[in-house]
């Protein structure tokens, strides 16, 4: 019996199978330490969750579909705007990133500013949100946006009634012309329980991988649950335009709240695949003269793994 020779294309394609697969360690990894938070408090509702097969696969899908929309916001040259709004660990973060993991950061990038400046204090409100929007074939997510005046600065007293009024006046012309300029804008609120707050924050307050996320406001926020509720409510009301509509997505099972939203977005913009020639990786041109300089071993990062 001869020895079976070694097939170099099996052997490739083995080592792409191996890439794809570390490429999909990411999502698991953040899906583990999701596991690990609930965990860490007692009660946890296991039978809400998804089957994990059933998740994976729909997320894989629709991170594809995600890359299409990409492209085709990027053939297009579109603009697109999305906005996430909720209560402090209502989940915004975790789909902003599994939309965004698979994306390309030159075109789809994430606008979460600070509270603002003295500088910024004193300029028109929307001022320092306008820089942030996109030029034609680009996404911007805002992670919070300028709906924190009718949030949290009115609900800690950040600013005056005057002012609260004002943002109100001026909100929806102002979403209103960036529509008219040519912006998609989609408007989301991730909607939990008084419960499952209460939940999250004592998970953060436990972990300390995760006691970074609180900050005193955040506390403090959890005090004026009911505050935050009415001005929820007054936002919902009063800047829910045909332009650009409020979308909430009911969050208290994060996986599903992913899938919704991501599944969501991608009917608010039609878009279609675009059409690639193959790709032919060019052959490695090889020059007999050259040699590599050899690398002192003293900057090499030690190999403790």
């Amino acid at each position: 019996m001869t020895d079976a020779k070694i097939d170099p294309t099996d052997d490739l394609s083995r080592q792409l199978h191996a890439e794809m697969l570390d490429a999909l360690d990411e999502e698991l990894e953040m899906e583990l330490d999701d596991q690990r938070l609930d965990a860490l408090v007692a009660g946890t509702d296991e039978n809400r969750d998804l089957d994990r097969r059933l998740y994976f696969r729909e997320l894989l899908r629709l991170q594809a579909e995600l890359v299409k929309l990409q492209d085709w916001v990027q053939h297009k040259k579109l603009k697109l705007v999305v906005l996430f709004e909720g209560r402090d660990a209502a989940g915004k973060g975790g789909v902003i990133k599994r939309i965004t993991q698979r994306l390309n950061p030159r075109v789809c990038r994430v606008a979460a500013l600070p509270a603002p400046s003295e500088r910024e204090r004193t300029q028109w409100y929307f001022q320092r949100y306008v820089s942030h929007l996109p030029a034609g074939g680009e996404i911007v997510l805002f992670d919070r946006s300028w709906y924190n005046r009718a949030g949290v600065e009115r609900v800690m007293g950040f600013c005056n009634d005057e002012e609260y009024e004002e943002f109100f006046r001026s909100v929806t012309e102002f979403e209103r012309m960036l529509v008219r300029s040519g912006i998609i804008l989609v408007k989301y609120w991730f909607s939990i329980t008084d419960d499952e707050q209460q939940k999250r924050f004592l998970m953060r307050i436990h972990d300390p991988l995760k006691q970074w996320k609180l900050s005193p406001m955040d506390l403090e926020s959890r005090r004026r649950w009911e505050h935050y509720t009415r001005a929820k409510e007054v936002m919902l009301e009063r800047s829910h335009i045909p332009e650009a509509p409020w979308w909430i997505v009911e969050a208290v099972d994060k996986k599903r709240a992913r899938l919704n939203c991501i599944h969501h977005l991608l009917g608010q913009v039609p878009y279609s695949e675009i059409e690639r020639p193959a790709i032919i990786l060019p052959e490695r041109v090889y020059h007999p003269d050259y040699a590599r300089n050899p690398q002192a071993k003293e900057i090499f990062v030690p190999a403790v793994y």
